[in-house]
């Protein structure tokens, strides 16, 4: 008895609480990806892509970890390089290139540029664990405007690539203590670092790639609405791990995080459904068009989750499914986005609004949603954190930080994209399977395909490539 009453099993500054919520919230992000993209994806693309979609989000995910354990973490969220003056751009851009492979490194108090208020209560491995999930997910975002034509050797050399030239640069810009943080920019949960960067580099991917083939684009019928229902259910619930982990404790500004994700993602299904019914021109409520206006609803609210009070929420919701509406049905049809094939749609529900929610931060977040615990009836001890938008501090110095930071995000992550794309494209003679191989799918790919028919024949010679889906 007096060994258990003198020994806990983990340090004086680890939380539990803290430490079981912050895994939990990684948890709930990872399921977003793995099986929730899958599933998505899988029942949103043509019969014969269904496995090629969901072997690329598997071997995304798995590629993102390995360089996030190997040169990404550090990269992102270790102590700056340090490569200008104090304070100037390139003191804050990028951290050092260095593996987390020791058991001080996993196990010692979590430290980082973005713990700027109070010290984490958690490990380097539960912090590690939680931002490599969100890295992760970014190139899957990303991956819904390419699918269907994109080589698959290709995904395996873009995703480590990306991560490292693009992700891991504004992740420490914004995130890990760099330079557009120390300025005042702010991005609750990755409405820039993520939604936007995915929409610019599925875009821009996009353009590089090519179209799909007409017969694709043309009979881009979902392969099954059930799955995509699935997914986008463990996409919705997921972002409560999403948004309310990034307060990193689990308190009172991470419940608020959590409720005002869902109270924006409800407004933004409706608003959707609404401006269907009324505006479109069959003025129909449609099920894929609800699930845009959840995603706009998801992705708007991601870069103020905790800085807006439900009335926050509920515009941001509104205005960003409103917007973005707009953009699908009408933005589409004008150069340069009607020539670009973006087969989900990714610039208009990641990147659209995820610039309007970060830009509303500067105008709707409200400077009595505290982050952090400040004097008083509520909190105890010194200092405080919180977000000021004009609505409340009638300054525009916070929208002005926030679109300088959008500046950046759009123009280096469209520069990257590109780069990176075509070294991947000079490497591997190209980027496009050929047009055999896109006419047959997933069976000329992997030999496989998500719902075989029985047969004696080989598999590449079996009569289930022939399916009028298929032609």
């Amino acid at each position: 008895m007096s060994f258990l009453a003198t020994n806990i099993p983990y340090p004086s500054w680890l939380n539990p609480a803290d430490n079981t919520w912050q895994l939990t919230a990684a948890t709930l992000v990872g399921l977003m990806s793995l099986p929730g993209l899958a599933v998505l994806y899988g029942g949103l693309v043509r019969k014969k892509w269904i496995v090629n979609t969901m072997l690329m989000v598997f071997s995304g995910f798995s590629l993102t970890l390995v360089v996030w354990m190997l040169w990404g973490y550090n990269m992102a969220f270790g102590h700056l390089a340090h490569f200008g003056s104090t304070g100037s751009f390139w003191s804050g851009f990028i951290g050092h290139f260095m593996p987390l492979s020791t058991a001080g490194a996993e196990q010692g108090q979590a430290v980082s540029g973005a713990n700027s208020a109070i010290p984490f209560h958690y490990p380097t491995a539960t912090l590690a664990y939680f931002q490599f999930v969100f890295a992760a997910i970014t190139p899957l975002l990303f991956l819904g405007g390419l699918v269907g034509r994109l080589k698959f050797k290709a995904w395996l050399l873009i995703v480590p690539l990306w991560i490292t030239m693009i992700y891991c640069v504004n992740a420490a810009l914004l995130w890990g203590g760099g330079f557009f943080a120390q300025k005042g920019a702010v991005d609750y949960s990755g409405g820039y670092v993520i939604h936007l960067s995915a929409g610019v580099a599925a875009f821009v991917g996009a353009a590089i790639l090519g179209p799909r083939r007409w017969q694709d684009r043309e009979n881009a019928f979902p392969s099954n609405l059930m799955m995509v229902a699935v997914g986008m259910g463990i996409l919705w619930l997921g972002w409560n791990g999403f948004n309310g982990g990034d307060p990193f404790y689990a308190g009172a500004d991470a419940a608020a995080a959590v409720l005002n994700t869902n109270v924006a993602t409800a407004v933004g299904v409706l608003t959707w459904l609404l401006m269907d019914m009324f505006f479109s021109k069959q003025k129909k409520p449609t099920f894929l068009g609800a699930l845009n206006g959840m995603l706009c609803g998801l992705v708007a609210i991601t870069p103020s989750a905790g800085w807006v009070n439900g009335t926050g929420a509920i515009f941001v919701g509104l205005i960003a499914s409103s917007l973005v509406w707009v953009a699908w049905n009408f933005l589409s049809k004008v150069r340069p986005f009607s020539k670009v094939d973006d087969a989900m749609g990714v610039v208009y529900t990641h990147g659209v609004a995820g610039l309007i929610g970060g830009l509303l931060v500067g105008i709707l977040a409200d400077p009595g949603m505290t982050e952090y615990g400040v004097p008083g009836a509520h909190y105890k001890g010194p200092g405080g954190f919180s977000v000021g938008g004009w609505f409340y501090t009638h300054s525009f110095h916070q929208l002005w930080e926030q679109t300088i930071a959008a500046a950046w995000i759009i123009g280096y992550t469209a520069v990257g994209t590109a780069v990176v794309f075509y070294i991947v494209k000079f490497v591997l003679g190209g980027l496009r399977e050929t047009e055999e191989v896109l006419a047959i799918g997933d069976i000329a790919i992997h030999e496989e395909e998500a719902f075989p028919e029985p047969t004696f024949g080989e598999p590449v010679l079996s009569p289930s490539h022939l399916h009028s889906d298929n032609i």
